[in-house]
């Protein structure tokens, strides 16, 4: 059975082997070779193609791996059986609740307005930086990257990390740094390591919801402090602080998830001197630091990494799906979260890290970053004008990062509060964030979480005037 006639000298470069591969993958679509039928052998196809074994046992391969060959070792080649086709299922919207929010929310890739999402678009992303990056990547020899890699993550990235910190003003070493899988990986260690079940913690209201699930799947107890224009409520916290045994304080500065807020610099000392004055850990969530527009305090350069751990990643920054994260803190507590991450998951995963580390030395990221940095203030513009001319009440307008922390001025009113309005906005196609989920008493308030870089559509705010009068 001949398929075809080689090409010896293709001039677009096509090559045999995937000539070979493209003849049969045709034949079986073109139904002359049918699922179950056996393939000639290696030796057999070759030669009545005029090829080298080397070139039909690397495509037979290919095609294997692609599903469109089955191989019995030392028997022989079949063609696969294909997987009937089935009609596709109508889409049904999928029940909202903490399990959907957490997780099957990033699988599901049905919805079409996406403003309680936590990322940027796909189309804002370094495209070009990146492919970079994974071109370079492929130049590394395979040796480099085949084993596990260090503990404590890739040394050039960490290096960078710390280099970078220092121009915050933060006397960061690279044995201080440890890489883990993302920022809520980090969080998760240093809970796992810094603290035991049953221990007290303050957590801002709202909170990163990821954050609070964590926290309750480890056994601690957690204390809400209400998050202000500019920091925390010190007098509650100083008051939980005396009537409670806290051991630490989680908090994001620069533009907090879910608010968008920032710590001043009066609210970042009033928050240390209160911590100092109580013994207590200060975890810093900072991921979103490279969105801002201008400066703001970091408190592990203001207060040491004795008394704060510094989490960050780069999922804001250059792309969620790299998973690259990493945490900072005094050499003690390190060695301490590097074994709770090697018991966890072994070592990150180099390769990443590697990519993360090719497109933070790359010079397109700084220009990239002061694109994303427009982009998002004309966002927030756009966004903030439209919630007003909606009637909704903002908490802060931050102009910089992805998130606003609005509701409608007059309440909505659902049987099943926002949760409810959520469910009925997800079978319209929209995906809102309500505020409950960000709550550690899951306290329905009216808030929702905003994303800016997916709320400017006028059908997400139809959808509110639309309820709003069907309430009436």
């Amino acid at each position: 059975m001949i398929l075809f006639t080689p090409r010896r000298r293709s001039p677009d470069g096509y090559s045999l082997v995937n000539q070979t591969v493209d003849a049969i993958d045709q034949a079986i679509r073109d139904r002359v070779l049918r699922p179950g039928m056996v393939m000639p052998s290696i030796r057999q196809f070759a030669r009545a193609h005029h090829l080298s074994t080397f070139t039909v046992m690397a495509a037979y391969n290919r095609l294997v791996a692609q599903g469109q060959l089955q191989s019995r070792p030392g028997i022989d080649y079949r063609v696969a059986r294909q997987q009937p086709d089935r009609p596709p299922t109508a889409w049904e919207a999928p029940q909202v609740g903490p399990a959907w929010l957490l997780s099957d929310v990033f699988a599901d890739h049905s919805i079409s307005i996406k403003a309680g999402c936590g990322w940027l678009p796909p189309d804002w992303h370094n495209e070009t930086g990146l492919q970079h990056a994974l071109r370079q990547l492929v130049r590394v020899p395979i040796g480099q990257m085949a084993s596990y890699g260090h503990p404590l993550g890739y040394h050039p990235l960490r290096e960078h990390i710390a280099r970078h910190l220092n121009g915050y003003g933060l006397d960061a070493d690279t044995g201080q740094v440890l890489l883990t899988h993302g920022a809520t990986q980090a969080l998760d260690i240093v809970i796992r390591t810094a603290l035991k079940p049953g221990d007290h913690v303050a957590v801002e209201v709202p909170c990163y919801a990821n954050l609070l699930q964590i926290l309750t799947m480890n056994g601690i107890v957690t204390h809400g402090v209400p998050r202000t224009a500019d920091g925390l409520d010190e007098d509650i916290l100083d008051t939980l602080a005396r009537t409670h045994p806290l051991r630490a304080v989680f908090v994001t500065t620069v533009l907090q998830n879910p608010t968008g807020a920032s710590f001043s610099m009066a609210g970042a000392f009033r928050l240390l001197q209160l911590a100092e004055r109580h013994d207590l850990l200060v975890v810093e969530d900072d991921v979103s630091r490279e969105l801002l527009q201008g400066s703001a305090p970091l408190l592990a350069a203001l207060a040491g990494t004795r008394r704060v751990v510094y989490v960050s990643g780069f999922a804001k920054s250059v792309m969620p799906s790299l998973r690259v994260g990493y945490l900072l803190c005094e050499p003690a507590l390190l060695q301490r979260c590097a074994q709770t991450k090697m018991s966890l998951g072994l070592t990150s995963a180099e390769i990443m890290e590697r990519t993360a580390c090719q497109v933070l030395r790359d010079g397109r990221q700084a220009a990239y970053l002061r694109s994303v940095r427009e982009r998002l203030s004309q966002a927030h513009d756009q966004v903030c004008q439209m919630m007003h001319e909606a009637d909704f009440e903002i908490a802060h307008e931050p102009g910089a990062g992805l998130f606003l922390w609005a509701r409608p001025r007059t309440a909505i009113d659902h049987p099943n509060g926002v949760i409810g309005l959520a469910a009925q906005a997800l079978k319209a196609g929209i995906w809102l964030a309500p505020g409950a989920y960000f709550h550690p008493d899951r306290r329905d308030e009216g808030w929702f979480r905003f994303n800016v870089a997916y709320s400017a559509n006028p059908a997400l705010w139809k959808f509110f005037r639309d309820a709003a009068q069907g309430a009436a």
